[in-house]
């Protein structure tokens, strides 16, 4: 997306198609903690990610949380930005959603929890193949880092 560009923030949730959409499967098999607890389970996500042929991203995303709860992250708003740091196969990404999934005694595990939904926005720096697959590291808040592949779909 060019600088001069508006961000479209209703995009995400316009559900049909456009020319140079690309659709992508999302798979996270491990997170590492910043502050191990013995209450922390291990972490798994699988998803769905639209790229628009701009750059702009939604998706959607299932996972069991660092607590063995079920959960889930909305996001329909997000980007990717691409030829970081003068390297084309390197890239950075943000989403923005809702997040659900923290109840309990673990409500106040992440910010602004009510009811087990919250807010969330989820960075990532990540490396792009010849393939179109990716490998990325998103950042989760203050409390850890979760490894992701991305294989596209269509």
């Amino acid at each position: 997306m060019s600088s001069a560009q508006a961000y479209d923030w209703g995009d995400g949730f316009n559900l049909s198609s456009k020319a140079g959409d690309s659709l992508n499967l999302m798979v996270s098999p491990y997170t590492a903690h910043f502050h191990p607890s013995d209450d922390h389970k291990y972490v798994w996500l699988v998803g769905v990610e639209r790229e628009r042929a701009d750059g702009a991203l939604a998706g959607a995303a299932f996972f069991s949380n660092s607590f063995g709860q079920d959960s889930a992250y909305i996001f329909p708003w997000g980007e990717i930005y691409r030829n970081v740091l003068d390297q084309p196969q390197m890239y950075v990404k943000w989403t923005a959603g809702l997040l659900y999934g923290y109840r309990g005694k673990y409500e106040d595990k992440v910010p602004f929890n009510h009811g087990g939904f919250s807010p969330a926005i989820v960075p990532s720096l990540g490396w792009e193949f010849s393939s179109k697959q990716q490998i990325q590291l998103n950042l989760l808040g203050l409390n850890g880092m979760m490894l992701q592949f991305t294989q596209p779909l269509k």
